[in-house]
């Protein structure tokens, strides 16, 4: 039932199953009128929705999500308008959601958020939910089973980004903004992955097939260092310079680490997207908004779209869609077992709702 092509879901970091945004609805008579308004304001599709725009995030209460309105969200809806996708902001924006492990969480003031995708108004079923030019993903090269090769060229556009370097396309293109939001290197996004564990946690999980795997994965980027780029870096600092020196002194350069986290990164985010109509192969693409869905092992919604100059990557609604509720799609097409979700994710999932 799932229209071809397909995108198969490898996708974010970031993840939620139960949290609901609660809507309070406006009697106002001009709110049909201000729903018809336009405005070329990255923002304009997040009016009325949550609080006033005058806020960095929405107010709501503590078993709401919120509309995240910070300035790097506020900089990524503007990324989003200038390259052709101003109609996703009229559909969804990203939001924070709590992260409630139990309701004795309820009311408490320090319980964490997670970022997801939020819908901004009821979306009916077949519907696109996201769609994104194919021209605003970031093409990491063939599908393989080696995430250390797309790791190494997305290294080296971050490395480029961090240090002001990118070229004149790709800050056109808008990498700028993207890698903004992208979870940043040593952060609490990643560390919940066991490629980030010490020795004596992956002891502590009593799980030998996930040290296994984790192992195997840890020397797969230390060999790919030491043979794709610690010689690069040898003959120029520029190509992964993770830090400039503006002292005189030696630049900081990427390490097994930083390709490491880059590694993370594709694992966690990338989407696998069939090429051409004549092209048998598929490549990875890391695909604004989308990547930034999470994860629900019962959703409905269709990833659809081809990797291929003039095509459009979407999401389409599975089911009628209401206004607050987060956009979740299935990561690894809902098969997936908690042996690649905490080793990819970092989360463990307690199964779709027919298995609890």
């Amino acid at each position: 039932r799932l229209p071809s092509p397909l995108l198969t879901a490898l996708p974010p970091t970031r993840r939620r199953r139960h949290a609901i945004l609660q809507m309070a609805k406006t009697k106002s008579k001009n709110s049909k009128k201000k729903k018809s308004s336009s405005s070329s304001s990255p923002s304009a599709g997040l009016k009325g929705f949550g609080s006033s725009s005058s806020s960095s995030t929405s107010s709501a209460s503590p078993s709401s999500g919120t509309i995240d309105r910070s300035q790097s969200a506020m900089a990524f809806y503007d990324y989003l308008t200038r390259n052709g996708a101003s109609s996703n902001l009229k559909r969804v924006g990203l939001g924070r959601f709590p992260l409630r492990l139990d309701e004795t969480d309820d009311g408490h003031d320090d319980v964490p958020s997670l970022r997801g995708v939020i819908a901004l108004r009821d979306i009916p079923k077949g519907e696109p939910l996201i769609e994104i030019p194919y021209e605003m993903a970031l093409d990491l090269g063939r599908e393989s089973s080696d995430p250390t090769l797309p790791a190494i060229a997305l290294l080296q556009k971050y490395c480029s980004w961090r240090c002001d370097a990118l070229t004149e396309k790709e800050t056109a293109k808008g990498l700028n903004e993207y890698f903004a939001v992208l979870p940043k290197y040593s952060s609490e996004d990643c560390l919940g992955s066991t490629d980030f564990f010490s020795e004596d946690a992956l002891d502590a999980m009593q799980c030998p097939w996930i040290r296994e795997e984790t192992v195997r994965r840890r020397e797969s980027v230390r060999a790919r260092y030491e043979r794709d780029v610690a010689p690069m870096t040898e003959i120029s600092s520029n190509l992964y310079r993770w830090n400039r020196d503006d002292d005189g002194g030696r630049d900081a350069i990427a390490t097994e680490s930083h390709l490491r986290w880059a590694t993370w990164l594709v694992t966690s985010r990338v989407l696998a997207v069939r090429g051409p109509s004549d092209a048998a192969s598929s490549n990875r693409l890391l695909i604004p908004l989308i990547d930034m869905c999470n994860h629900d092992r019962d959703s409905p919604h269709v990833l659809t779209g081809r990797a291929a100059p003039g095509a459009m990557l979407k999401v389409l609604a599975g089911r009628d869609v209401a206004a607050g509720e987060p956009v979740d799609i299935a990561y690894g097409g809902g098969v997936e077992g908690n042996d690649r979700f905490i080793q990819d994710y970092g989360f463990l999932d307690s199964g779709g709702s027919l298995e609890r």
